[in-house]
């Protein structure tokens, strides 16, 4: 059991990784610093930082960062537990190798029932076609000035394509790695940021299951849905009214889950690590699969 944690980045993020550990268990040790105070917190030399020796990391700085905080604890430590905020990073990085530590990255969305759900019904099923869409409105996510955060500047790693990243993990992640035959990710809209808000892409997977993919940050209605098409089967999963939809042979079934939030999917990450079960989270080898998806997504000019 984890008894002193670290979390890197004092944004949104990183107050809720906060809430989340103090739920699990009060007595936990956090040191809790922003990423812009991190140098002045713990000293050119670390050593406030190897004094301290956390048994556990959160990275939840811009994804800018990530990159320098992965190596200064490659530096200084080693078979320590690191949950990294995704994506892993917001630019093509040469992967460390030889990395002594092991690092998972928070898709936490993997920890939603309907995608739960989803994985397990489809092993074994016959899958033609995957629509997916997550469209939002962006000035509506956080308190104050949209304008200001993270997922407003290109230069900490914001726009669509990071920010909405989890559709590309969850993807890799039911149906295996994506090959994308086309994709268009541009800013389109009159939104008062830097960076892109609208992506669309068509990928195909090794078992030849199409997959048409939708995201944008200015959509005032709000929608996040998987639909897919199998042999005798279609499937909608709505993951913000949490049900199901199947008509399997003509038979029609619909699924209702408990209210779900992004703070328990938070809470049940960090069990998963805590508890050093891995059967859910996001491991080091599979984030650079899915940097690799995002790499090969050319912001169109």
């Amino acid at each position: 059991m984890f008894k002193k944690i670290l979390i890197i980045g004092n944004g949104s993020s990183g107050k809720k990784h906060l809430i989340a550990l103090n739920t699990i268990n009060k007595k936990f040790n956090i040191q809790h610093v922003s990423s812009r105070k991190f140098k002045s917190t713990f000293g050119n030399n670390f050593f406030k930082l190897i004094k301290f020796d956390p048994d556990y990391f959160v990275i939840a700085s811009p994804s800018s960062h990530h990159y320098k905080f992965i190596s200064i604890i490659e530096r200084f430590f080693k078979k320590k537990i690191i949950l990294i905020e995704k994506p892993l990073f917001n630019k093509k990085h040469k992967p460390l190798t030889k990395i002594k530590n092991n690092y998972y990255i928070g898709y936490n969305l993997r920890y939603h029932p309907v995608l739960r759900f989803i994985k397990n019904y489809i092993k074994n099923k016959k899958i033609y076609f995957a629509q997916v869409d997550c469209l939002t409105y962006l000035p509506d996510w956080r308190k104050g000035d949209y304008r200001k955060t993270v997922s407003a500047r290109k230069k900490l790693g914001g726009g669509v394509k990071l920010e909405l990243s989890h559709e590309i993990d969850y993807l890799h992640w039911i149906f295996g790695d994506l090959n994308i035959l086309y994709s268009y990710n541009k800013k389109i809209s009159n939104l008062d940021i830097d960076c892109d808000d609208f992506l669309s892409l068509n990928a195909q997977t090794k078992k030849n299951i199409f997959i048409n993919l939708n995201l944008n940050f200015f959509s005032k209605i709000l929608s996040r849905k998987i639909l897919i098409n199998g042999e005798n089967f279609s499937l909608l999963g709505d993951l913000i009214k949490n049900k199901i939809v199947l008509i399997e042979n003509k038979k029609k079934k619909n699924y209702k889950f408990k209210k779900f939030n992004i703070l328990k999917s938070y809470i049940e990450e960090h069990k998963d690590l805590i508890k050093k079960n891995y059967t859910i989270s996001c491991s080091y080898k599979e984030a650079i699969k899915i940097q690799n998806t995002l790499d090969q997504i050319k912001v169109t000019l």
